[in-house]
């Protein structure tokens, strides 16, 4: 007697008994904070080098070349970019959870190699494998296979916010640790965090939903010649690099106006936290609704305005409440975005193809940290912040006015 396949966790397409169809059902709740979990370590780990890597870094041998510094910083981007589209593909064919699993273990790896490095090729190496380990295309996958449509921008939106809070954890912990355990130290903890996350593959994610017998497989070209996938990656390239580019120059601007660099998680925290709740109160409630492109695009704007009032504020003398104001402007768009972007482009892929699409949006969204730290620190180098954030304004107004011309989004079925 053949045995029957495991059952869906969760089935897009049957009715939610028992409860209003917009609420998650217990293996939604479960899955999206298992998964969500698995973002949340597997980031704070790699965030928690960034505020002082490159002053740290400097005490290695080669530390001296500030741009060997920039690329041992950086390559982790450029690696995870490479490799996102082949995780997401072959994730639609063995698994997504082994293959989650086989990219945190090369994650712990590269950390512990750059943590025992004695150079700076060492990090960078280090760091070349911690980006090898290219598993965010399969968790939104794995997500959206487990959601339905209804409640699949809430479910990434816990994605979006581990994001956002580990960022700002990270800028607030840093400093102590690296004070204790040191650059090596970090990478350590970075290592351990994602051991962390194969324990929450193996023993919380609930079960992969079960596939069709015979499923036809998604082609690169498929992927490569959907327009509404194109203009999305286009949004999801921009915004991260603009995140990471305007971070060049914030933490200087937040100095000359009085704020130690110790203390500057007074202003990032607060900026954090306030658009999470902007969120909350704006997204899921406008998208329920079929606002969701309208949302999408205000935001845009948001983060182009953004951009072009720091250009104004670098111009003059920096004003502390006023750098904070802008921050939590920023945030409020910057998380409306995070949540939109994963689900938009989970909804529009083909299902047989969904991990290699998600694959080509995280491999954009990686290469946009990798061109936005490069980038801006070039233009932060030739030309001043004024620069960088007129440049970074501009970049999001093309953005905006290529995603002008999306599709209207529809409210998920209930």
């Amino acid at each position: 007697m053949n045995a029957s396949p495991t059952p869906n966790p969760v089935s897009p397409s049957e009715p939610v008994e028992g409860l209003k169809a917009s609420l998650m059902t217990s293996l939604e709740k479960r899955s999206s904070i298992s998964l969500a979990a698995i973002y949340g370590l597997r980031m704070l780990g790699l965030f928690l080098v960034l505020p002082v890597f490159a002053i740290e870094a400097a005490h290695y041998p080669g530390g001296d070349d500030p741009a060997l510094v920039g690329l041992a910083m950086g390559i982790y981007g450029l690696t995870q970019g490479a490799l996102q589209l082949a995780f997401g593909a072959a994730s639609d064919k063995l698994g997504r959870k082994k293959v989650i699993v086989f990219g945190l273990l090369i994650l712990a790896v590269g950390s512990f190699w750059a943590a025992a490095a004695d150079s700076l090729y060492g990090l960078l190496i280090g760091r070349s494998l911690q980006g090898a380990g290219a598993v965010s295309a399969v968790v939104t996958a794995l997500l959206a296979d487990q959601t339905r449509d209804l409640v699949r921008t809430k479910a990434m939106a816990l994605i979006g916010a581990s994001i956002g809070l580990m960022f700002a954890l990270s800028l607030v912990l840093a400093p102590a640790l690296n004070s204790i355990a040191g650059l090596s130290g970090l990478f350590v903890l970075t290592g351990i965090l994602a051991l962390g996350g194969v324990a929450v593959v193996i023993w919380a994610v609930p079960p992969e939903p079960a596939h069709p017998t015979v499923v036809p497989k998604g082609s690169l070209k498929e992927v490569l010649t959907h327009i509404p996938s194109l203009r999305n990656n286009l949004g999801v390239f921009v915004l991260h690099g603009v995140l990471l580019a305007m971070w060049v120059a914030v933490p200087q601007m937040l100095v000359d106006a009085g704020l130690p660099k110790e203390h500057h998680w007074w202003a990032y925290l607060p900026a954090v936290l306030f658009g999470f709740l902007v969120m909350g109160k704006t997204l899921f409630p406008l998208e329920r609704k079929g606002y969701l492109r309208a949302v999408f695009l205000s935001s845009a704007l948001v983060i182009a305005l953004v951009m072009f009032s720091l250009a104004l504020v670098a111009g003059g003398t920096p004003n502390l409440w006023c750098i904070a104001g802008i921050l939590c402007v920023f945030f409020s768009a910057s998380n409306i975005l995070e949540a939109c972007q994963p689900s938009i482009a989970s909804r529009g892929a083909p299902p047989h193809a969904r991990g290699m699409a998600m694959g080509f949006y995280n491999t954009l969204q990686s290469l946009g940290f990798f061109v936005g730290g490069a980038v801006g620190g070039a233009l932060m180098k030739s030309g001043g912040a004024q620069v960088l954030f007129g440049v970074c304004g501009l970049a999001t107004l093309v953005w905006l006015l290529v995603a002008w011309f999306m599709e209207p989004i529809e409210a998920p079925a209930r």
